[in-house]
């Protein structure tokens, strides 16, 4: 039996208090990071592939299905914002189409030809990289994108919380992070999803600062789309130049980033 189908350690969970529920999901939840942990080694193997193909002007596509498509979806609409990187670097396919992010596409995840021709809407070629995203590691939209990419000579990794699972297996650079039985069983939104978003969320990071869009420990490249995200350019720019507010915001009003205001003073 797939871990992720394992039986639940706790039982009669309509008995329980909504204290007992709520400190028996956190239990569950501190396991999570030390089976990430055990995955590192893993996830450096893929991250600098990734890097690696970047620098040479390739794209980072994730693929998956339910909630790890949406969790793929996530990570790659979050790349611009925070790195200032063009929409099309990092892309985010769920099966099924954007329709599936909000509602669920009955059966949209059991086609093993779709996501091949999802990568083709994008010109997909061997400069790219593909993540196959699946809790199970036995998605059949995923396994089959994975495996044609894999044929074409592209580079492909895999995020799944099985171990030896047929994902793993048509991957390139799998990663495994096997958090065990989940607290409500079978429901991998729960800790698969919390280790999935740890593991792209260090995977996404890891290659935009290899990639040079950070400086020192700031999103120097951050696009500055509401009042927040100015106030906090604002002080970067204040901290890294010593300088006034109100010059630190001409500078950005000006330079139209963070980057680009700190290098015209230096």
């Amino acid at each position: 039996m797939l871990t992720t189908e394992m039986s639940s350690h706790f039982n009669d969970l309509e008995k329980m208090s909504v204290r007992a529920l709520l400190e028996g999901m956190n239990s569950e939840d501190m396991t999570v990071p030390l089976a990430v942990a055990k995955a590192i080694p893993q996830i450096e193997l893929l991250v600098t592939a990734i890097v690696e193909k970047m620098k040479k002007g390739g794209r980072l596509f994730y693929i998956g299905a339910g909630t790890s498509g949406r969790l793929g979806v996530l990570d790659a609409s979050e790349c611009p914002p925070t790195f200032g990187v063009p929409h099309e670097m990092v892309v985010g396919i769920i099966a099924g189409g954007d329709t599936a992010i909000r509602r669920a596409v009955e059966f949209a995840e059991d086609d093993t030809q779709q996501a091949a021709q999802d990568l083709d809407k994008y010109s997909i070629n061997d400069k790219d990289v593909v993540i196959g995203i699946a809790a199970s590691g036995t998605t059949p939209y995923v396994i089959g994108g994975v495996k044609a990419m894999r044929e074409r000579g592209i580079i492909t990794g895999c995020v799944t919380c099985n171990e030896g699972s047929p994902l793993a297996a048509a991957a390139q650079y799998p990663v495994e992070a096997a958090v065990g039985a989940e607290f409500l069983t079978g429901s991998t939104r729960l800790k698969s999803g919390t280790a999935q978003k740890l593991i792209l969320n260090m995977i996404s990071t890891s290659v935009m600062i290899q990639l040079g869009r950070v400086k020192g420990n700031k999103m120097v490249d951050m696009q500055l789309s509401n009042h927040k995200l100015v106030d906090r350019a604002t002080r970067m720019v204040m901290s890294e130049l010593n300088v006034d507010e109100a010059t630190a915001s001409q500078l950005i009003a000006e330079k139209g980033s963070v980057r680009a205001a700190i290098e015209s003073r230096k």
